[in-house]
């Protein structure tokens, strides 16, 4: 019992009550162990692996592994951490980015045997009786305890009636699942501890909650984000990942090992005390670390490979063998001439002309290995053709045809 419940703890954040998960487990039957997922955007970092990471060992341990998928409540948008009122998603745009979070959830978790449900099931029957009736759960009183509510409140920002509704829709997923456990990041924990009253409020036994710890982007303060451009995507390439993962500050890993890795708590220890006391080399642990991460979404020996095409371009400051070959479109010429930061959207080297020109203005881009001047927005056709432009420290690409 007490190796099952250090392995299903598993760097958790908090357990609620504090003997939830002993009590849950003591019942001597598979537990129904919830994790609800909106599909608010159409991708997932590691931040999203944290959580998914810990259903997967539920799953592993015999449990029911019940992943819901928000496709009614993602229309709503989790006013979670919000200081305004998120737009609402069409049903049509929260079906795609259902789609896509599943399949990168099953980098994760094994989605074929676990329990996949889409909350629309049940929110989307509900009636306007029904409705009133979940409203009677709470008050608003008890809903302006809640900070980010509270913060907004306050400011006399606006706060919409749906937005009070989303806790009470989730913490209706946990009455349809008859969930034993919810599982969710530090953020949710109020709409987590809802889901006890609405189980209390239909007649069910209150389900224990298990908060993961949300983990700093690459910046090192604020949580991983691709609104803050500081995140590791799952499904990046492996270049590009361990990259990426060898900017983290020095501080964050040993977490990001714990929470993002199978290294293990045992490790984890072993880390800590080692980079605290001198005996581990920050470096050669992140790079540990890169590697791990790495090999879990590309496979055995992507993390050595990706480590070898790091150091090619940071020690040797090559340009690698075989950057991604792209194709720009005709509309990159203008008046004879190419405009950059149009061209280094098409060739995915930025995500928005926005980016493109700051990146020139900042002497981030490169062709051929020479810097662009931070001026010249525009460029000739033959400067781009055929040659390798680079965006940054690790985003190449070889432009071979134009139009």
């Amino acid at each position: 019992m007490a190796g099952e419940l250090d392995d299903l703890r598993g760097g958790a954040a908090e357990i609620i009550p504090a003997d939830g998960l002993d009590a849950k487990l003591a019942l001597g039957r598979p537990l129904r162990v919830k994790l609800g997922i909106d599909p608010s955007r159409p991708d997932l970092t590691l931040g999203h692996s944290v959580v998914l990471g810990a259903l997967q060992r539920f799953l592993e341990a015999g449990h029911e592994a019940i992943l819901i998928v928000g496709d009614f409540t993602g229309r709503v948008g989790d006013p979670s951490g919000r200081s305004e009122t998120r737009p609402m998603l069409s049903a049509d745009e929260a079906d795609a980015n259902a789609r896509s979070y599943l399949e990168q959830a099953g980098l994760v978790l094994d989605v074929e045997r676990a329990t996949v449900r889409r909350n629309a099931e049940w929110l989307a029957a509900l009636d306007a009786a029904a409705l009133i009736r979940l409203a009677s759960v709470t008050t608003i009183a008890q809903m302006l305890e809640r900070e980010d509510f509270r913060a907004r409140y306050h400011a006399n920002q606006p706060i919409s009636v749906v937005e009070f509704l989303y806790p009470l829709l989730q913490g209706y997923d946990s009455v349809a699942v008859e969930a034993d456990i919810e599982l969710g990041g530090t953020d949710q924990t109020f709409n987590l501890l809802m889901g006890r009253e609405v189980q209390r409020a239909y007649g069910q036994e209150p389900q224990a909650v298990l908060t993961m710890p949300l983990i700093e982007g690459l910046d090192g303060v604020r949580k991983m984000s691709k609104s803050f451009d500081n995140y590791v995507g799952l499904t990046e390439p492996a270049d590009e990942m361990f990259g990426k993962l060898m900017s983290l500050p020095d501080g964050l890993i040993a977490k990001y090992e714990l929470l993002c890795t199978d290294l293990g708590a045992a490790d984890h220890e072993r880390v800590v005390a080692g980079l605290a006391d001198g005996s581990i080399h920050p470096n050669a642990e992140k790079r540990r670390m890169a590697r791990a991460i790495v090999e879990r979404y590309h496979g055995p020996g992507s993390g050595q490979a990706a480590e070898a095409a790091f150091d090619k371009v940071f020690r040797a400051h090559e340009t690698p063998e075989d950057p991604e070959e792209v194709a720009l479109p005709a509309d990159v010429v203008r008046d004879g001439k190419i405009w950059l930061p149009k061209a280094l959207v098409a060739a995915g080297l930025v995500t928005s002309n926005g980016e493109g020109r700051r990146a020139i203005e900042q002497g981030g881009v490169r062709i051929d290995g020479e810097p662009v001047a931070p001026d010249a927005l525009e460029v000739p056709v033959d400067a781009l053709l055929g040659r390798v432009v680079q965006v940054g420290r690790r985003r190449f690409a070889r432009i071979v045809s134009i139009g």
